[in-house]
């Protein structure tokens, strides 16, 4: 992916002006490392966690080659799991969803419990009110 974008037009203008391509590369680590960072803490909340790592992890990969490692290692490691999930009879798939939907489900309740119920919810979540 580095090579794909680095042989570019304007990405070859802008490694040939040193400086420029240091505060270059500086901001796309810190845009994709916040990028990560929010990923990593919505990923048991309600959205998509684990897909805005995914993204962050990308736009650090078009410049940093550890990043472009991650990615990969991390596509490979879906691939695998979604492969795994999809071979599995009926009843295991639906044992990992409901797993997953009950540990939503906790977190949920824990982030509703500990920051408190907002005042737009509608009045069926009387648990804390």
């Amino acid at each position: 992916m580095r090579e794909r974008v680095g042989k570019t037009r304007w990405r070859r203008r802008l490694a040939a002006r040193r400086p420029l391509d240091h505060t270059y590369r500086l901001v796309v680590g810190a845009l994709g490392g916040i990028v990560v960072a929010f990923g990593l803490v919505t990923i048991p909340l309600p959205g998509p966690g684990w897909l805005t790592v995914i993204a962050g992890l990308f736009l650090l990969a078009t410049e940093f080659a550890w990043a472009e490692r991650l990615l990969d290692f991390t596509r490979r490691h879906v691939r695998a799991w979604t492969e795994w999930l999809g071979r599995q009879r009926a009843w295991v798939r639906v044992a990992v969803a409901l797993a997953t939907a009950a540990f939503v489900y906790g977190v949920l309740v824990v982030v509703l419990h500990l920051m408190g119920v907002p005042d737009w919810v509608p009045g069926w979540v009387p648990l804390w009110r």
